[in-house]
């Protein structure tokens, strides 16, 4: 059974689109959850259906502070730091930030928990870390030089985290999300992933935006997936497994413009007048990755990793979604 139950974890960042859709289900499977979010990216709504729940505490604090830190992590078996200050962009804008949240408060829920005594520590971790590292499928192991300040803190994060299983004892798995998309994930603002983005522009019927030709690919990850691949870092038993990293992705890449299409087609099941819509092609963003393709091979040996979702069968879901809280992608 891949599932846990009966177990206290703490969820940072719980009220953002990964934390939520994970607070969520480990609530379903008879888990106690506790959720530290500062709502500076995360959102009141995402868990607003959990609130009533007597087995669901909301912490509203920043990882900036390491006495809420503490706080959270009292009684606590399991941690799945998902907060941060994602988007290569933002990072770039606002470097000094980033790194604050990113690195320090990383090491303060690091420095939190090892005094806790917690079980496992499992984080989010990017495939940002790969930069400039050209060879694909991206393999664990072997990395490049970081394009962007948020790649930087990225991969600091999970030096930190090697540091502190060696020195402290402290069991920690670091997951190198690829793309994730899914239900609540914002579609607002400067800094949106694309395929809410787009999926905004497109409802409102407007052309969306697509930085440079179009060939750039991207390995999207349905939300599912990431949940499952969670689940079995905080689950495994395997010493080989632990105190290292993974790539979450479902092993497949897809152009942007051969998204745009698979966009066009599902949404057009709701909305007929998309398939007249094109879009327009603006300069590529600095700092982004040209392509991205991971190898799961990894995750599939030592973890069991299986995803259930492609791009195509989570897009199905996804876009439905959006349909349906159309006032969510209107300003």
């Amino acid at each position: 059974m891949n599932k846990l139950f009966d177990s206290r974890v703490l969820v940072t960042g719980g009220a953002g689109f990964i934390g939520s859709n994970l607070a969520e289900t480990l609530l379903s499977q008879g888990n106690y959850v506790v959720c530290l979010d500062n709502f500076s990216t995360g959102k009141k709504q995402n868990i607003e259906t959990l609130l009533p729940n007597r087995s669901f505490r909301l912490i509203e604090g920043d990882i900036r502070d390491p006495e809420v830190c503490r706080e959270a992590v009292q009684g606590v078996d399991y941690v799945l730091h998902q907060a941060a200050l994602g988007s290569v962009p933002r990072s770039i804008n606002d470097p000094a930030t980033t790194n604050e949240v990113n690195i320090s408060g990383f090491l303060n829920m690091l420095i939190a928990s090892r005094d806790a005594g917690i079980k496992r520590f499992v984080y989010a971790a990017s495939s940002s870390t790969y930069g400039d590292h050209q060879a694909l499928p991206k393999k664990e192991d072997i990395i490049g030089k970081p394009l962007s300040p948020y790649a930087i803190t990225k991969f600091v994060n999970e030096l930190y985290a090697g540091i502190f299983s060696d020195l402290y004892g402290i069991e920690t798995i670091g997951l190198r999300y690829f793309n994730v998309f899914g239900e609540r994930q914002d579609p607002n603002g400067a800094y949106a992933a694309v395929i809410p983005k787009f999926l905004k522009s497109l409802i409102k019927g407007e052309a969306p935006v697509i930085n440079g030709d179009g060939s750039h690919s991207r390995d999207f990850t349905y939300i599912d997936n990431v949940v499952q691949i969670n689940q079995l870092a905080l689950l495994t038993t395997n010493i080989k497994a632990i105190n290292t990293v993974y790539n979450v992705a479902f092993g497949e890449n897809t152009t942007l413009l051969e998204l745009y299409s698979q966009l066009i087609l599902n949404l057009s099941e709701f909305i007929p007048e998309v398939r007249k819509i094109n879009p327009i092609f603006g300069p590529p963003r600095k700092g982004d990755v040209l392509h991205s393709l991971a190898s799961i091979e990894k995750a599939t040996n030592l973890l069991g990793y299986q995803p259930q979702y492609s791009l195509a069968k989570g897009l199905k879901k996804a876009i439905k979604w959006y349909y349906e809280n159309l006032s969510l992608t209107k300003d």
